[in-house]
């Protein structure tokens, strides 16, 4: 017994996790920027789903006022849960990218994107996942 408390002092202490290095972009020409990914359904509640026309006249009324600098947008097929019903519902879904560098402005003009998107065809919820990246353009 007085062996093994003998070598129990000898154990390393317990070491701290080292602080993450400093986040750096890979290619001399990125810069930090912070991606958003926004994810519209096109089922529309007592109407045809979402028109290619109707989703035109919302990225130029409201996508491209605030995202000036551009964005990308691509379709998918997505599927949700209702937190209140618990259903589940499958849609095709417009998929909006946005690189844009970190502003004051920026949390502005993702959620005024999401209201107007909720409020012009009646949607519960817009889905967003934001995350730090590295862009250039």
């Amino acid at each position: 017994m007085l062996l093994l408390w003998a070598l129990a002092g000898c154990a390393a202490p317990p070491t701290t996790p080292a602080a993450p290095a400093p986040y750096a972009c890979l290619l001399p020409s990125e810069r930090r920027m912070l991606v958003a990914e926004l994810f519209f359904g096109r089922n529309l509640r007592g109407r045809a789903p979402l028109s290619e026309a109707e989703w035109a006249a919302f990225a130029a009324d409201i996508v491209t006022p605030n995202f000036p600098q551009g964005f990308t947008v691509f379709d998918g097929d997505g599927q949700w849960q209702n937190p209140a019903t618990q259903a589940i519902s499958r849609e095709r879904t417009k998929i909006l990218l946005v690189a844009a560098p970190r502003a004051s402005d920026l949390a502005t003009r993702l959620a005024a994107v999401i209201a107007a998107y909720k409020t012009r065809f009646r949607q519960q919820s817009v889905g967003i996942i934001t995350r730090d990246s590295c862009a250039a353009f």
